[in-house]
């Protein structure tokens, strides 16, 4: 049933995604921002000033900002660390919610996610958010009509370069028991997401992974702390239906703010994706006679906004590509595979059953 009035979201975590998410909110006509919520009590009131949140609205504790009766959903965007916790509640209380990637630190938690979500349906977005830019869309809709033929190669890369300055204390992205990993999860989940998005399932991966700077210093300004995650990992992959797959990740990139590229190589055509300051799309056509790699067009029915995206799930009017809880158990069985691959230095299986896993 489609609703008649603006949806009230609230948004759980103020940190640097919380910019991405408020300005889809306030650019929808079809929500507003009713309620947010930060265990910092100054970046609570300084964000409640900004858009004008009165004080009964401003919360530093999640569990009561999901009790309002007046709440319609909630985006959460806090640290990895406590996805699980703050997604759990938000079940529990009956309310739709948009959750950053990836699902959780690891797939235990994301299995009794999946399961709590199997046995009462809540509408609900894991928020990879490159499912939305055009040309992944274009993309994969040209797939989908044979443009290339069989698959057999995809080659992908995620690279950013701001964690090379040494100078950086040790956030919480550098911590395990607050992110689960490094750029594996930060960056790699993307790129996972983005494979199965646009060629299918990851069957089996060996991975090398490493921690360039070893130590920062701590927050409270109390000497250094270890950095117990990766700063990079590659991956070499196999996909559904024998697809051979390389994927280059990386926060140490020297120069690079978001670069990402997606190569993939079929038997009667290619493709490559790239975005970095915009997203863009070359294709190479048996069938159009193409003789070098052009630049498309891309139609205007493939532009797509993630948050309006998850406003049109809750009005009824989703399009069937937004990111489920499975995608993101899914995601996080990648996820953990890779871990257990770098860390034994051997192919692994990605697992599919939560009785393998629980």
């Amino acid at each position: 049933m489609v609703s008649m009035k603006k949806l009230n979201i609230g948004v759980i975590g103020l940190g640097g995604i919380a910019n991405f998410h408020i300005a889809g909110i306030l650019a929808s006509g079809d929500a507003v921002l009713w309620s947010i919520c930060d265990c910092n009590e100054e970046a609570l009131k300084k964000r409640a000033e900004e858009f004008d949140i009165p004080e009964a609205r401003q919360y530093l504790n999640y569990e009561e900002l999901l009790q309002d009766p007046e709440l319609d959903a909630v985006m959460i965007g806090t640290p990895n660390g406590s996805h699980f916790a703050i997604a759990n509640e938000a079940i529990k209380n009956g309310k739709p919610f948009a959750l950053e990637k990836p699902l959780t630190i690891d797939v235990r938690e994301a299995a009794i996610l999946k399961e709590l979500l199997e046995a009462g349906r809540i509408p609900h977005m894991i928020c990879f958010s490159y499912r939305y830019k055009t040309a992944a869309r274009y993309a994969k809709w040209l797939i989908g009509q044979g443009k290339l033929g069989t698959v057999h190669h995809v080659y992908s890369q995620y690279l950013q370069g701001w964690a090379i300055n040494e100078q950086l204390p040790l956030l919480w992205r550098f911590r395990k028991e607050l992110s689960g990993s490094g750029a594996l999860g930060d960056l790699g989940s993307h790129i996972f997401d983005l494979e199965r998005f646009l060629v299918g399932d990851i069957s089996r991966v060996i991975a090398d992974a490493g921690t360039i700077v070893k130590e920062r210093r701590q927050l409270t300004g109390s000497g250094n702390g270890e950095v117990d995650v990766d700063d990079y990992c590659h991956v070499l992959a196999r996909l559904e239906g024998g697809i051979s797959s390389s994927m280059t990740i990386t926060r140490f990139a020297y120069g690079r703010g978001n670069y990402q590229r997606v190569e993939i190589y079929g038997t009667k055509g290619a493709l490559v994706y790239s975005l970095d300051e915009e997203d863009t799309l070359y294709v190479k056509f048996e069938e159009e006679n193409d003789e070098v790699f052009r630049k498309v067009d891309i139609p205007d029915e493939f532009k797509a906004d993630q948050m309006q995206s998850f406003f049109n799930l809750l009005n009824g009017r989703g399009d069937g590509l937004d990111a489920t809880i499975e995608d993101g158990y899914v995601n996080q069985l990648t996820i953990d595979a890779v871990i257990e691959s770098f860390t034994e230095e051997r192919w692994m299986e990605v697992k599919k059953e939560v009785s393998q896993i629980v």
